[in-house]
């Protein structure tokens, strides 16, 4: 099926259907989900479940691009959809996604409820629509978007104070994905504002947009505001907890900031206008010092995923079954090799699920695939630490079990092999920071 032709069997979908994405490779699929999706599904009224096929077990392995389910995802996640694993075929889960295995058919699925729109513009000249009374679920306003059902965004501007601190600190994990939180809330809190100026207008607001004003205090944005500042200052605070990336991202943002206060400095001077001068100066001066001090502040690693360590219990189990699938290539494999290597697809779903269920809010996707590239390489190294460890066990404990063999049942006192036992050290790791980024956690205005 033409590229074309997938996706628009894909629009057409008025029940819940699915598609095997077997023979596709990356780009095909990108181009199929992007094309299906980036626009609302002509269904009224109801939710679909669409299932996309995406991997098989090991007899139909090779069909699948191994790439598959993410190119899906991220897809998906480009047109607006969110990864939701509670999600359900309700309307309330409309626009959301979520990754799958059935066991039963050891089958990979990613599977979609697709965001819907209502026919009631379509059915205004013949009388057959279903009018005021239909819900459209993707009305092109700015107040649904950022309340897209479970949404991060809806979670952000509604959740109560008491759990808004921790939902930001467990979900963002990094100084940028607060930033991009921050700024969320002050796209929320310009809406409000724009609301109570229509209404000060004397202007009706529609059914939606009064539900938007009428859900949110805008105390509590400011508040929510002023949390996540602190939380992004901590970064620095603590050890200087941004990466290189991030590092870069702040310095080219005071080297902008320079570039025009500068300017306007060098106006000042020229009008002749001392106080603007003193004060443009005084700005100056902090963003110089705050420049140096991030130029000296050592980048971190990316933070580690979240399920790290499930990552690495699963990781050193697969191991050994890696190296009954290399020895057993060539031959016909017993029932009971067969049953231990049937595991070893069923660990590398859970980790491929953990690494996914790890992703953090706002996180762009290079960002999470260098995490995920870190977290592999960790837990790969672990996995072999342990399993180096064990053989060096086993091999002293078959050395001194190889010796005179009279001698050790006559001897009641013969010495044991003592378990092996490895340690390591930590560091506590450093870092310049504080005070001096308090005015970087600022918007520009705030700056200024």
């Amino acid at each position: 099926m033409s590229v074309s032709g997938l996706a628009l069997h894909i629009r057409n979908s008025t029940e819940s259907d699915t598609f095997d994405l077997a023979g596709q490779n990356v780009t095909t699929v990108t181009t199929n989900i992007e094309q299906a999706f980036r626009e609302a599904l002509p269904i009224h009224d109801t939710m679909i479940r669409l299932t996309f096929i995406t991997g098989a077990g090991k007899l139909g392995r090779s069909k699948y691009d191994e790439n598959c389910a993410k190119a899906v995802t991220a897809a998906l996640r480009s047109v607006g959809y969110e990864d939701d694993r509670t999600a359900s075929c309700v309307i309330e889960c409309a626009g959301s996604f979520k990754l799958q295995h059935d066991t039963g058919k050891n089958l990979k699925t990613v599977v979609v409820f697709p965001k819907i729109a209502t026919t009631s513009e379509s059915d205004n000249g013949d009388g057959g629509g279903c009018g005021k009374n239909n819900q459209n679920i993707t009305k092109n306003t700015e107040n649904l978007l950022l309340f897209q059902p479970g949404s991060p965004e809806e979670m952000i501007a509604l959740s109560p104070m008491t759990h808004f601190s921790m939902m930001i600190k467990t979900k963002c994990v990094s100084w940028s994905s607060k930033k991009y939180a921050a700024s969320i809330l002050v796209k929320i809190e310009n809406k409000i504002s724009d609301l109570e100026h229509r209404l000060m207008e004397g202007e009706a607001l529609d059914d939606n947009e009064q539900k938007f004003y009428d859900d949110i205090s805008i105390d509590e944005l400011k508040e929510k505001h002023k949390i996540v500042k602190n939380l992004m200052l901590a970064h620095f605070e603590a050890d200087g907890n941004i990466t290189a990336d991030e590092k870069d991202t702040l310095l080219e943002q005071v080297a902008n900031r320079l570039a025009v206060i500068t300017n306007n400095l060098n106006e000042a001077k020229i009008e002749k206008k001392p106080k603007k001068v003193t004060k443009l100066m005084t700005a100056k001066l902090k963003l110089d010092e705050r420049e140096t001090m991030l130029k000296k502040l050592n980048p971190k690693p990316p933070q580690a995923l979240k399920h790290q360590k499930s990552i690495e219990k699963l990781q050193t189990e697969l191991i050994p079954l890696i190296k009954l699938e290399d020895a057993t290539k060539g031959r016909l494999l017993s029932v009971k090799e067969t049953k231990t290597l049937a595991r070893k697809d069923e660990i590398l779903e859970e980790i491929e699920q953990l690494e996914d269920s790890s992703r953090g809010w706002f996180e762009e996707d290079a960002s999470f695939e260098l995490r995920v590239l870190l977290s592999r390489k960790m837990s790969q190294s672990k996995a072999g630490r342990k399993q180096s460890a064990g053989n060096k066990k086993t091999n002293s404990t078959s050395k001194k079990s190889t010796g005179n063999v009279n001698s050790w049942i006559s001897s009641s006192t013969a010495s044991k092999p003592k378990p092996y036992k490895t340690s390591a050290g930590k560091k506590k790791s450093t870092g310049s920071g504080g005070g001096i980024f308090a005015a970087m956690m600022l918007d520009d205005s705030d700056s200024n």
